[in-house]
């Protein structure tokens, strides 16, 4: 007896119309048989035991009309197959089939938007991509995957056309090409209903933005699905932090013009009316702590509901339970409405779940970076209890080492455990080396040049060094540092320096060899010890060597030369203590800063130093922040001899009272008129940063207002030089300046530049207006 039929159905019908149209033409033509054999023809890639698992019939069965339909749909529902034909004769089954090719690679071209993994990724949520069977219908999804990436970014002109390229054994190349083009940008942003708040309130809470003149570089007038979603939630917040409880919000219309260019939005509110919290309670398993936990509660009676404020709440009644161990503590605030009267009874259901310790604590992220440099500031101890607030802490602590961009630190439960976590720590290098190129202008010193390169991470140990260059017309800067913040295990740190610097004060008529010149080199060591978390004593000593040479000096540099000689070495020790609590050493937006200090010269040069700084930072609202800084500096001489000149200090122009000249405030030399500095130093300045007009949001542009104020004079009741025939008036006097400037974390690498103007210069001030300055990271 002999059978044959051959089906080529699309797969997609296949299941329900095979046995219908198989059936009928099996009746008059086929006798079942006991199977004597089984073949397959045609395979390439397929295993043909595969085949075999799908055929509903071994040898030696009987092999029926109903088996032959189910074994043909079921290999076409493999999805391997593009055409199945069974053939049987003289008892023997054979089964020939024709392989889909398989997808060797999947390639774009054009694409600039995203990257291949990236989008590879979205493929193979449908099913598509390197190794799978290929599918025209898959393809189509594909297709569509991708301009659906493109239409999140707000690319709606986007086009994209599959390339199939056949390959030897039965495969296929995909390429897609890809023609991006420009993502529309938005030309309105719409609000229907708000009555309580103004559009603009509104549009102040989001991200997105019409075009403005900085939105060039932010971006921020180019849609993104992603950052609508996010300003709703914010726009959401902020009618919910001011007790709109009943806020809604339809889902926005957003509209495009017909050249896909120009993006319409439109966003419908139900306000509602403002709920005022009538009474606050505490509900759940409380574990006793009833009267530790009331007092974190910020929310007030009588006060209008704020979301912000129930949140805050919530965050410090879970904060003060995972301290003590329980890291999974849920506060859920519950608001009963009283809709007539506009007021809310609010209930924290506290539930602190399991008490917990910590298996293990696990680094990634870090390919350069050592394990032991992340860890050894770590404050949370493995097979301890799980303590919220020592994580906090050392997430800080991490965050401060300037090592990372990206920093994720949480809790993992242990599979099969209820009281063990585990807790990763996930981090994203950046660069820590920095090229430092500086250019300065003053109308005494005219070009100033500075540069430097440091690494503050070398070789992934934590360990920094740098070396910095400074030279303009009177002063050449030399200095190489060493820093191993963890010397001991303790966390004593070692800074070892070296340094050389020469002065050539302002020319009066000497030549280019200026009227003297100061040389000093030596080399320092100090050593940091931790006393807290947040305070270390700083000691050390350093090596000195000064050389003086005269051309034309100033007086006081001759007296000098008379009292000490032309040569002179010091031992300088020195001690001191430092709090620092800033959330950031580079850009710090809130915390402080403390350092006191003193400095005790001996063997040629015998004086004594003192000195203190004090920084504050406050966040005013989500985009400003006030600067503060105070530093004095008070020095004297010991002995019978007078306090030595060349350690005189300096104020004026950068990174102290700006506006005014560098180093020009404070006594003049009664010959030769040049700054000598004093042995006194205060300076204040404030400063409030700001977000650029049209930069929303973005901190890497800001401009920022300041205003200085400084004084040099010197102690013990030393003399107040005004300079040649009295050239300065009151030089001792405080100098105040204000002004403006610009700080941009430029492609290049932060970028600031101010100008300052000297509020009460006297007669005889030398000023400085404008400085600028650039930084390239590596």
């Amino acid at each position: 007896m002999s059978f044959r039929r051959k089906f080529s159905l699309a797969r997609r019908v296949m299941p329900l119309v095979l046995t219908a149209f198989l059936a009928p033409g099996l009746a008059n033509a086929f006798t079942p048989f006991v199977v004597k054999d089984i073949r397959v023809e045609g395979v390439q890639r397929v295993d043909v035991g595969t085949i075999f698992s799908y055929l509903p019939v071994k040898v030696g069965q009987e092999f029926t009309e109903q088996q032959a339909a189910d074994a043909i749909q079921r290999l076409y529902a493999t999805g391997f197959f593009s055409d199945v034909t069974i053939d049987t004769q003289n008892d023997v089954i054979v089964v020939a089939v024709k392989e889909r090719p398989t997808i060797a690679s999947v390639t774009f071209n054009g694409m600039r938007a995203f990257d291949a993994e990236g989008l590879n990724k979205a493929l193979g949520s449908v099913g598509f991509g390197p190794g799978r069977v290929f599918d025209r219908a898959l393809l189509e999804q594909a297709e569509f995957q991708l301009k659906q990436e493109y239409l999140s970014q707000g690319k709606y002109g986007v086009e994209v056309t599959p390339i199939i390229t056949p390959l030897p054994r039965n495969r296929v190349g995909v390429t897609f090409d890809i023609f991006e083009g420009d993502v529309a940008t938005i030309s309105q942003i719409n609000f229907v209903g708000n009555k309580a708040f103004s559009a603009g309130d509104l549009r102040d809470e989001m991200s997105l933005t019409t075009g403005g003149i900085m939105t060039w570089y932010t971006g921020t007038n180019k849609y993104s699905r992603e950052k609508l979603e996010g300003d709703l939630e914010a726009i959401r917040s902020f009618y919910l932090d001011r007790g709109y409880l009943e806020f809604t919000m339809e889902p926005p219309q957003v509209t495009i013009s017909p050249d896909r260019q120009s993006i319409f939005i439109t966003i419908t509110l139900n306000e509602g009316e403002p709920y005022k919290v009538r009474s606050v309670k505490l509900a759940g398993e409380l574990l006793g702590l009833d009267d530790q936990i009331r007092p974190l509660i910020q929310v007030k009676e009588n006060e209008t509901f704020s979301a912000a404020v129930s949140n805050a709440s919530v965050k410090s009644i879970t904060d003060y339970l995972g301290s003590l161990g329980y890291a999974f503590a849920n506060v859920n605030p519950n608001p009963q409405l009283d809709r007539e009267a506009k007021e809310a009874d609010l209930t924290f259901y506290v539930d602190p779940g399991r008490r917990v310790y910590v298996r293990r604590i696990q680094i990634g992220g870090n390919t350069r970076t050592r394990d032991v440099v992340v860890r050894r500031e770590m404050r949370q101890q493995e097979s301890a209890w799980y303590d919220s607030s020592s994580i906090k802490e050392s997430r800080d602590r991490i965050d401060r080492l300037g090592y990372f961009s990206e920093l994720n630190v949480d809790a993992a439960p242990v599979p099969g455990s209820s009281d063990q976590v585990d807790i990763n720590v996930d981090v994203k290098e950046k660069p820590t080396g920095l090229i430092n190129l500086g250019v300065g202008y003053g109308s005494t010193d005219k070009v100033i040049l500075s540069a430097g390169i440091s690494q503050e991470n070398i070789f992934g140990s934590g360990n920094s060094l740098s070396l910095q260059v400074n030279t303009s017309k009177t002063n050449r800067t030399l200095v190489v540092a060493h820093t191993d913040p963890y010397w001991t295990t303790e966390g004593i740190s070692k800074t070892t320096s070296l340094y050389y610097r020469r002065t050539t004060p302002y020319d009066t008529g000497s030549g280019d060899r200026g009227d003297y010149r100061v040389t000093a080199y030596g080399g320092g060591l100090n050593f940091g010890v931790p006393i807290s978390e947040y305070d270390r004593v700083f000691a050390g000593a350093t090596f000195e060597h000064n050389k003086l040479e005269l051309y034309d000096p100033p007086q006081a540099y001759t007296d000098f030369t008379n009292e000490y000689g032309d040569s002179t070495n010091a031992v300088i020790f020195n001690l001191g203590w430092a709090k620092d609590t800033r959330d950031s050493a580079i850009a710090p937006r809130k915390g402080s800063y403390t350092r006191l200090g003193t400095d005790f010269s001996t063997a040629d040069l015998r004086y004594y130093m003192l000195s203190g700084q004090q920084q504050y930072y406050f966040p005013l609202g989500r985009s400003f922040t006030l600067a503060l800084n105070a530093k004095v500096d008070w020095a004297r001489s010991y002995g019978s001899k007078t306090f030595p000149v060349i350690k005189n200090m300096y104020a004026g122009g950068l990174g102290s009272v700006r506006g005014y000249e560098g180093a020009s405030l404070g006594p003049r030399d009664v010959r030769t008129g040049d700054y000598l500095g004093g042995s006194r130093r205060m300076i204040a300045n404030a400063q409030l940063y700001l977000p650029f007009p049209g930069a929303t949001r973005d901190r890497t542009l800001r401009w920022f207002v300041f205003a200085d104020a400084g004084q040099i004079a010197n102690t013990g009741g030393g003399a107040c030089a005004t300079g040649i025939r009295n050239q300065v008036e009151d030089p001792c006097g405080w100098r105040y300046s204000a002004g403006l400037g610009l700080s941009w974390e430029s492609p290049m690498g932060p970028l600031e530049i101010s100008w300052g103007k000297a509020l009460n210069a006297k007669s005889g001030d030398d000023l400085q207006a404008f400085q600028f300055q650039i930084g390239t990271g590596f």
